[in-house]
């Protein structure tokens, strides 16, 4: 059978490559990415494998590649993308790129350091000069007058005016101003003079390069012992002080020099920064095809980490999982990549008894249906896949409540937006995860609107409002006509009934979907209840009776007869004798029971109730003659398969048990027979281990334990029967959420769009003032559409259609116990 239905056979094979090509070989297996290695040194460390060295000096070589890349996008600077189809490098190539990468890293490592000390030392120079223009001003500024040759301070007079004055120029980050200002005036007791200004323009940070305002200070002061401490203090607060000349000339002299100093450094900075460009220029080069290659080839040596090595040290011994349709190409890559070593790498299957892994390809239509498949649980090797059936089912049961046909437009227009632009380079590499989301399932919100649109023709509905594509099948004239109803009537009368058993009033059913006139009816939601819930009813029975056929290719396929007697058989007997006779009533109802007798037609609830308590309503009369006894009967029916079902496998199992385990000591009896009678002396050689070992089905047969069994089926069979009568009431979501769906739509209508509607008629007979009232209406509307109706509710409805798969349809048939198979593969590599 194919992928899709039933996953592929897979293999467990053996390789034998040779040890100069076993690296050659391993490299384009990940090409392929068809094999699975399995891990035969399990028991062996990390740390102490054959190739951990080589291991090890890639991951040096990524941390490295992690350094440059970080380097470029400091430089705000992006990698391109790298080529595709980059094989592995060689092993040779390992210590020339390594060699590169190390050049390249240093030269970054000098330049960057470089850079970031000529960015001090020019900021350095920067502050020394704002603070000399700060001791200007302060000097230019006199009380006596405008003369900048007049002293900041007098001299003092008395004992005292030996005394020279000396001055502390510095500069100090803004927020410790205040406090360095405070801490001086109270350690020197006031007996200084401070001044601080904030630079007049920002300066760019050394380190992270964002302009940031200084405080610059001129402190004047008298004795030594005032300027020790003043300069204890400005080291705690970690200032900057510059000297500070007294005399204007050489304070003009001083910050010409730092000009022209701060020019060369300034010539200096741009050629570094030249060469830094240079430099990751180079490393924009070369560094996406290197990390794709180191990638790829730290890869190799995993998984040649896990292959052992002959007893000649020789080739190396590899298992792996691959699909059997995948081994001529596997055996052609391998002769391809070892034919240059001389000797042919060789892979030959090996019996397994482990479960092998689960494959099932897929598409880009088919991957977003196995994704909700696999969500559940990965199948078991080659058991049953429910994806192709997913892909009409889970639309459809999603479209039920969500039936809409403009609803349902607007999602497929969205996703067939995707679709179309799926190949898009922006649309792949879009990193938003909302978009990623709705992107991966575009084809099943495809096939969800469209089954939406669907079903929206069935229920009539287009955003709430009914449309009339074929004639109504009711006639008012006709009941006008043949009733009498005069103007008198009409007017007292405010309701009118349609009577479908008067002549011309009710010409035929409507050719699809619901009938436009029932819009108008006050009765429309009763009559949408009755039919929506007969519906989940009848889709419920159908969908579960489904899954349990889906059994009976399972049970066919493992070669387990026994389970299509003892469990299918008994199964569908009890869910098709209670809930798909109740199926049946719907359908014979609808089909049997006129327009004439509507009023007297019997009840189906109160029928299934009487069928449990085999009783009957005088009140009630049946649907057929014979009803009740073919009621008694499917009751007795079903009751009778759950002993079946219940002890049938664990009794048969152990019936097959014995006889094979009364085969088995048959065979054993013969054997010892044999060897007393013979006089070979092999006999001596038959010892006490043989005889305890046995033979190697014994272990395997002492595995099995009725009471086990028994557990297992009995929670099945409470597990099924109980289910059944569950999951049917399940299904009835289908009714609750179609329903909640289009009341949601038609309040969404009459609050907002008939308002907005009888608002513009009511400002003005104009088209131009209706328009303009209605767009912002409209607006609101399609806001409110999209967030609610569409949003909201399709993920409410795409939840409850996951629930009805998972739990009431896959359950019947589907274990999900398996596991992926993740073949070896550089695909992840090359993205």
């Amino acid at each position: 059978m194919g992928s899709m239905f039933r996953s592929e056979e897979v293999s467990l094979v053996q390789l034998f490559l040779p040890t100069a090509a076993a690296y050659t070989c391993v490299s384009q297996l990940g090409e392929l990415g068809l094999v699975e290695f399995r891990d035969l040194n399990a028991s062996v460390s990390a740390f102490q494998r054959r190739f951990v060295g080589d291991v090890r000096r890639c991951e040096e070589l990524e941390k490295t590649f992690t350094f440059l890349q970080e380097e470029v996008q400091r430089a705000g600077l992006a990698l391109p993308p790298p080529e595709a189809g980059l094989p592995a490098p060689p092993p040779r190539d390992l210590l020339r790129v390594q060699e590169e990468t190390d050049r390249l890293a240093q030269e970054l490592r000098d330049v960057r350091g470089n850079e970031q000390a000529l960015r001090a030392q020019l900021h350095k120079l920067q502050l020394q000069a704002a603070v000399l223009g700060q001791g200007a001003s302060l000097a230019a500024t006199s009380t006596d007058g405008p003369s900048e040759r007049t002293p900041l301070i007098q001299p003092p007079k008395g004992p005292h005016q030996d005394l020279r004055v000396n001055f502390v120029a510095g500069a100090v980050e803004p927020h410790k101003a205040a406090a360095l200002e405070r801490l001086l005036w109270r350690a020197c007791r006031g007996f200084l003079v401070a001044s601080f200004r904030e630079t007049e323009q920002p300066l760019a940070d050394p380190v992270t390069g964002e302009p940031a305002t200084w405080m610059t200070f001129l402190i004047s002061y008298w004795g030594e012992q005032i300027g020790q401490k003043i300069r204890k203090t400005t080291d705690c607060f970690h200032c900057h002080v510059f000297p500070f000349e007294e005399q204007e000339e050489a304070r003009r002299a001083a910050l010409q020099q730092l000009q022209q100093q701060s020019q060369e450094l300034r010539e200096v900075l741009g050629e570094s920064e030249r060469f830094l460009s240079q430099v990751l220029g180079r490393v924009q080069r070369l560094l996406p095809p290197w990390q794709v290659q180191i990638r790829k080839m730290k890869a190799v040596y995993l998984a040649l980490n896990q292959c052992s090595v002959s007893a000649t040290y020789k080739c190396l011994i590899a298992e792996a999982w691959c699909a059997t349709r995948d081994l001529p190409a596997v055996q052609q890559a391998l002769h391809d990549s070892s034919s240059e070593a001389g000797v042919s790498a060789v892979v030959h299957r090996i019996p397994s008894r482990d479960m092998p892994p689960t494959l099932v390809r897929t598409t880009r239509f088919t991957a977003s249906f196995q994704a909700i498949v696999d969500a559940y649980g990965v199948g078991r090797y080659q058991e049953v896949n429910p994806a192709p059936y997913t892909i009409v089912t889970f639309p459809f049961l999603f479209a039920v409540m969500f039936g809409d046909v403009g609803h349902g437009l607007l999602m497929f227009l969205f996703a067939l937006a995707m679709v179309l632009a799926e190949d898009r380079p922006a649309v792949r590499a879009a990193k938003n995860e909302i978009w990623q989301t709705f992107f991966g399932g575009r084809y099943l919100l495809l096939l969800m609107g469209l089954f939406s649109v669907y079903t929206g023709f069935v229920y009539n509905e287009c955003f709430s409002r009914a449309t009339v594509i074929f004639p109504s099948g009711w006639s008012v004239a006709a009941m006008a006509n043949q009733s009498g109803w005069s103007d008198d009537f009409l007017a007292n009368h405010p309701l009118l009934s349609l009577d479908p058993n008067v002549t011309g009033v009710f010409l035929g059913p409507y050719p699809f979907g619901i009938d436009p006139i029932w819009s108008l009816a006050v009765n429309h939601l009763s009559f949408l209840n009755s039919f929506k819930m007969k519906m989940s009813v009848i889709l419920g029975v159908t969908h579960m009776a489904f899954g349990v056929v889906l059994g009976v290719f399972n049970h066919i396929h493992f070669g387990e007869w026994h389970r299509l007697a003892l469990e299918t058989l008994p199964e569908l007997v009890f869910l098709l004798g209670l809930f798909g006779y109740l199926v049946f009533m719907v359908v014979y109802k609808w089909l049997r029971i006129s327009a004439a007798g509507a009023a007297a037609a019997p009840s189906i609830l109160i029928h299934f109730i009487n069928m449990f308590l085999f009783a009957r309503s005088p009140t009630n009369r049946p649907l057929f003659p014979g009803q009740e006894a073919v009621q008694s009967a499917l009751v007795v029916l079903a009751l009778a398969t759950v002993p079946v079902l219940l002890l049938g496998t664990p009794l048969f199992l152990r019936w097959s048990h014995r006889r094979h385990l009364r085969r088995t000591l048959q065979l054993q009896e013969e054997a010892k027979t044999g060897l007393l009678d013979s006089a070979d002396a092999s006999v001596a050689g038959w010892g006490s281990d043989e005889e305890k070992a046995g033979y190697p089905g014994d272990h395997e047969e002492a595995k099995f334990v009725l009471s086990e069994v028994f557990m297992h089926q009995a929670i099945h069979t409470i597990e099924f029967c109980l289910g059944c009568i569950s999951n049917t009431a399940s299904y009835l979501r289908l009714w609750a959420l179609s329903l909640a769906h289009a009341q949601l739509s038609e309040v969404l209508w009459a609050m907002v769009m008939r308002l907005g509607l009888g608002l513009g008629l009511g400002l003005g007979r104009e088209m131009g003032v209706a328009a303009v009232v209605l767009v912002p209406v409209f607006a609101a509307f399609a806001v409110l559409t999209v967030a609610i109706l569409l949003v909201m509710e399709g993920l409410s409805a795409f939840l409850h259609a996951l629930r009805l798969h998972w739990v009431e349809f896959q359950n019947k048939f589907y274990s999900g116990t398996g596991y992926k198979l993740k073949p070896f593969t550089f695909a992840v590599e090359d993205q």
